[in-house]
């Protein structure tokens, strides 16, 4: 699936591989004019010099990198040995020295700087910087080919920091991100905390009650023990998972206990929120919500909450809300629909909603799936799959 930033990042290469290749084409137009057949030989060098540029900033690389400025590392070290090889061996050519490189050694600095590893990249940084700025002396030693050398190098200094801008924004976002995942997991350990207490007091109470009644009513001890059999299945499953969720050793359990809401709550959520004025809420039940696991009822509650709030912040000229809740024998699946138009995506500039990205740290927690995007007929839709039996989830 195709987004606007894979759309932009693909325009980019196709926009820097005409560049390079418009360059290309008068390099060889330039050194091939020339009569001496030493000239002729360093064509095939400087297009290969140019193309093993484009192979290094033409893929995707992932953030943090070791291999990408390991790779330009290497590149820049042959250019250099090119240049010196060229221009101060052989005297330069008089011509051309290779503005196609030139221009992919930039992209090289670019994609290090931005994805590679922080500690690989100074080094390879600062010899691409070199291999860019003494290129033009392949040419020859004159004040011409000097200038086109400082040049290159002002081009390349900025193209550092554009590429260091954009990375400490990566970095800021993915650390609130992480941010708000740990504190989803902690609110969510929170309330799974409250539940287990609630039912192991719960246990108490009724183990209590069992030894009094023991020798008066027999019967009435056996559906004792059943209870507490039952409440006690249902607090070990959700210990398991709470265990699950605290991963992280940042999170804090023992922190001031919220009080829970889940499906049963949804009616007075959706009256909360209409009363509040612009948009009609509607709720749509279809199945019974009798016995689903808490953890699984507090995430529904949560998408809701956070689906209806987003409305109310970004969904403009939303006249209709509609939150449907169908249980399936294995599933329970939760829509939050409206009709407003869709919020515009974010700019590099303006500070990023994290909402859902929370809401799927959650979800996913539970072993659930979570989606948002445009309706089919208009709107904006959040559609959440959460597994009422763990078993199903893996």
């Amino acid at each position: 699936m195709l987004t606007r930033n894979n759309l932009l990042f693909h325009a980019g290469q196709v926009a820097a591989l005409a560049l390079m290749a418009a360059l290309g084409l008068a390099d060889l137009v330039a050194v091939t004019g020339l009569t001496s057949g030493r000239d002729l030989l360093l064509a095939p060098v400087l297009v290969f010099s140019a193309v093993a540029t484009a192979l290094v900033w033409l893929p995707r690389h992932r953030q943090g990198s070791t291999r990408l400025p390991k790779m330009a590392m290497l590149l820049a070290g042959f250019s250099l040995l090119l240049t010196i090889a060229v221009g101060g061996v052989l005297g330069g050519t008089g011509g051309s020295f290779g503005m196609a490189e030139a221009v992919g050694l930039l992209g090289v600095t670019f994609v290090v700087t931005r994805r590679g590893d922080a500690q690989w990249a100074v080094g390879a940084v600062l010899l691409l910087g070199m291999a860019i700025g003494f290129l033009p002396l392949r040419g020859g030693l004159s004040s011409e080919y000097v200038i086109i050398g400082l040049a290159l190098g002002l081009a390349a200094a900025a193209i550092i920091a554009v590429a260091v801008y954009l990375r400490t924004i990566d970095s800021t976002r993915q650390r609130a991100m992480d941010s708000v995942r740990a504190e989803q997991r902690a609110e969510f350990a929170r309330d799974l905390h409250d539940f287990i207490a609630h039912h192991v007091t719960g246990i108490v109470v009724q183990a209590q009650g069992a030894r009094f009644v023991a020798e008066q009513d027999p019967k009435r001890v056996m559906l004792a023990l059943e209870q507490i059999e039952a409440a006690g299945a249902e607090t070990m499953a959700s210990m398991r998972r709470m265990v699950g969720v605290l991963r992280d050793p940042n999170a804090q359990p023992d922190a001031p206990l919220a009080p829970l809401a889940g499906v049963d709550e949804l009616g007075s959520l959706l009256e909360q929120f209409g009363n509040s004025g612009g948009v009609l809420a509607r709720l749509h039940v279809d199945g019974s919500t009798i016995g689903i696991p808490v953890e699984v009822s507090t995430s529904a509650y949560r998408v809701v909450m956070e689906a209806l709030t987003n409305i109310r912040r970004h969904a403009q000229g939303a006249r209709v809300a509609d939150v449907w809740v169908r249980r399936t024998p294995d599933w329970l699946l939760v829509r939050v629909a409206n009709d407003g138009a869709a919020p515009r995506a974010a700019t590099p500039r303006e500070a990023p909603g994290y909402g859902l990205v929370g809401l799927t740290e959650r979800v996913r927690a539970v072993g659930g799936r979570i989606s948002a995007g445009p309706g089919i007929d208009g709107g904006w839709v959040v559609d959440a799959a959460l597994p009422l039996d763990q078993e199903v989830a893996r």
